[in-house]
C-alpha cells in the first residue's frame, strides 16, 4: 500500500492538473502585508486556466506597503499574473481602496492587462457588474486616515493570530481566526455587511444588472437578492487573508471556490499530499488530461 501511495504521489508531482474555466475572480489579496497568504493563492492560480482573470481590488496593499516586507511568495504571485497575460489570459485589474493609486491609470491597457475602476460584462445574455465596493464605505470616503489606522490594526491582529495558531498547532488544537470571530460577533460589523449588500444589490436592480460582483468586505457570498423592483444575484469573492476564496464562472453558472475545501489543491502543495486518502489520489490521476504533445503522438501513431 505504501509503495502504491508513493508511486501516486510521484505522478502527481510531475503531472499538472489545471481546470479550464471561463472567468476567475479574486480580490483582497493584500500583497505586501503580513496577513496575505500568497502561497495558498499561488497554489490556486497554478491549478486553473482561465480565459479571463478579474482582480477585483486590493491585490497590492499600497496603504501598508513596506519596503522591508515583500517576500518571494508575494513576488511570485505578481509573476504568475504576468504569466497569465503573456499566455493569452485577459487580466482585468479593478482598482480598490488599498491600491487606489492605480486609479490614475484607469482605462490603461498593456497587452492583455487592463486597469479599470468598474466593469460590465455580458455573460451568456446576462449583465454582470463588477466593482470593488469601497465606493459604499463611508469611513473611507469621509475619514480615510481612520480607515488606514484600522487597516494597520487589522494587520497587527493577524500577526497575533498567527502566533496563537502556532501554539495551537504545537498543542494539536484546531486553528482559530481571531479577527474573523471579532468581525462576525460585533453587531456594528454585521450591520455594515448587511447594509453593504443591500446598497449594492438595490443599485444593481435599479440599473438592470443580473449579477453584482464585489470584494472589499472579505465575506465570500453568493445569494439572490430581491426588492419590489426586481432581483439580482449578489456575489462576493471574499479574500486571501482569512477565507482563501475566489469566484468562478463556467457553463453559465457561478460558484464560490474555497481553497480549504479543495482536495485538488494538495497536488500543488507537496506538504499536503501526504494527508490525502489513497482513493482521492488515484481518482485524481484518472481525470488528468494527456498533454497536447502526447495526444499528437498518439494520433500520429494511429
Amino acid at each position: 500500500m505504501k509503495k502504491i501511495r508513493f508511486f501516486v504521489i510521484q505522478i502527481l508531482n510531475i503531472v499538472k492538473i489545471r481546470r479550464k474555466i471561463e472567468i476567475a475572480v479574486i480580490s483582497d489579496v493584500h500583497l505586501g502585508t503580513y496577513g496575505c497568504h500568497a502561497k495558498q493563492l499561488l497554489t490556486y492560480l497554478n491549478s486553473i486556466e482561465p480565459k479571463k482573470l478579474i482582480l477585483n481590488g486590493d491585490i497590492v496593499d499600497i496603504w501598508q506597503f513596506k519596503k522591508r516586507y515583500f517576500p518571494k511568495s508575494h513576488l511570485s504571485v505578481i509573476k504568475k499574473l504576468m504569466d497569465f497575460a503573456a499566455n493569452g489570459t485577459e487580466v482585468i485589474y479593478i482598482t480598490g481602496n488599498h491600491d487606489e493609486m492605480l486609479r490614475k491609470f484607469a482605462e490603461t491597457e498593456i497587452g492583455n492587462i487592463s486597469i479599470v475602476n468598474k466593469l460590465v460584462l455580458d455573460l451568456d445574455g446576462k449583465l454582470a457588474w463588477f466593482f470593488h465596493g469601497d465606493v459604499f464605505d463611508i469611513s473611507i470616503q469621509n475619514a480615510k486616515w481612520l480607515a488606514k489606522l484600522g487597516g494597520w490594526g487589522y494587520d497587527f491582529l493577524i500577526l497575533i493570530n498567527r502566533l496563537a495558531n502556532w501554539f495551537s498547532d504545537k498543542m494539536g488544537k484546531e486553528r482559530y481566526s481571531l479577527s474573523k470571530k471579532i468581525k462576525n460577533s460585533v453587531k456594528g460589523a454585521v450591520k455594515y455587511v448587511n447594509d453593504f449588500e443591500k446598497v449594492a444589490t438595490d443599485l444593481a436592480i435599479e440599473k438592470g444588472y443580473d449579477y453584482v460582483v464585489c470584494g472589499h468586505i472579505h465575506q465570500p457570498k453568493m445569494v439572490i437578492k430581491k426588492n419590489k423592483f426586481g432581483k439580482t444575484t449578489y456575489l462576493n469573492s471574499g479574500d486571501w487573508v482569512e477565507n482563501f476564496t475566489a469566484l468562478e464562472y463556467q457553463f453559465k453558472r457561478w460558484k464560490i471556490y474555497n481553497y480549504n475545501e479543495d482536495k485538488l489543491s494538495a497536488f500543488y502543495a507537496d506538504e499536503d499530499i501526504k494527508d490525502m486518502d489513497l482513493q482521492d489520489l488515484i481518482a485524481a490521476i484518472t481525470i488528468v488530461e494527456q498533454p497536447k504533445s502526447e495526444k499528437k503522438k498518439k494520433k500520429n501513431k494511429d
